[in-house]
């Protein structure tokens, strides 16, 4: 790491979160997580690693703002908005940052294809959300495969789990399309001049995005619809997800009070890293 990598990671972040911000898809202490998260991303890692993480963040804010106004009355039910708060920005980067940092401490090609199925699991689980949301067709529990109301933690949609995989494949590609900035520096495998690691080209970092992001949105899913925190308002009678709601307290229905949206996506992340990590071992490119 040096002084222009960290300086060049500050005015990048600051720039695509203030930006962010001034559009009200960042709060400010999501703006600031997200510059502290961005300028530790570049200058341990590469501009891969931060081009990824920057990939996922403004694909998946442009895809909150499509149709936003269709998609109010589901997310009111949502804990969290499109407008994402420093507890958001660490439940969806964290992680990925952690595994940045074993890649400095003990680099191998491992961290990176891990980090590869982390991102592809946020980004397939909000473009599953953003995308499903404006299905014509009822969402089904992924428990009982009944009907559920839009909205509903644990429904799935045909065109959602289409949805999920063009968001891990969508990361696959960009990480590719990244890592040919620097052969080796990304994975920190060493390998011959000119040669590069199965996990730097097309097809292996399109597999792990695919299995992260199918892997992270599903167990998502399926934590969410058996221990994730629900209430019940009790005004309009609707599930939801945050403990408020039409202006009124709402009941306790089911789940983990500490089981909160944020932690299920820490949950989901971990079954993209560890998916997209088993992908690789099982084709032999780590």
């Amino acid at each position: 790491m040096s002084g222009m990598d960290v300086w060049i990671g500050l005015l990048g972040s600051v720039l695509v979160a203030g930006a962010a911000y001034s559009k009200r898809s960042l709060t400010a202490s999501g703006a600031a997580a997200a510059v502290v998260l961005g300028t530790l991303m570049y200058s341990l890692g590469s501009a891969a690693w931060f081009g990824t993480l920057i990939a996922f963040f403004v694909a998946s804010t442009l895809l909150s703002k499509y149709k936003h106004k269709r998609k109010a009355a589901i997310e009111s039910g949502y804990a969290k908005s499109g407008n994402r708060d420093a507890g958001q920005v660490a439940a969806n980067g964290g992680l990925g940052l952690l595994l940045c940092i074993g890649s400095v401490i003990a680099p191998h090609p491992a961290w990176w294809a891990a980090f590869v199925g982390v991102m592809a699991a946020v980004t397939a689980d909000t473009w599953a959300t953003e995308i499903g949301g404006l299905s014509r067709t009822a969402p089904r529990s992924i428990l009982t495969g009944r009907k559920v109301a839009p909205g509903t933690s644990g429904g799935v949609t045909a065109l959602g789990l289409l949805a999920t995989c063009a968001g891990g494949l969508f990361i696959g590609a960009a990480a590719w399309l990244l890592a040919r900035l620097g052969s080796g520096a990304v994975t920190g495998a060493a390998h011959a001049v000119g040669a590069q690691h199965p996990l730097e080209t097309l097809l292996p970092l399109l597999a792990a995005g695919l299995a992260g992001g199918l892997a992270g949105s599903l167990s998502d899913s399926l934590i969410g619809a058996k221990w994730q925190a629900m209430y019940r308002c009790a005004v309009c009678g609707r599930d939801v997800e945050r403990g408020s709601h039409c202006g009124s307290p709402a009941e306790p229905l089911r789940g983990f009070a500490w089981m909160t949206n944020d932690a299920v996506n820490v949950i989901g992340s971990l079954f993209g890293g560890a998916a997209a990590l088993a992908a690789a071992l099982l084709a032999g490119w780590l």
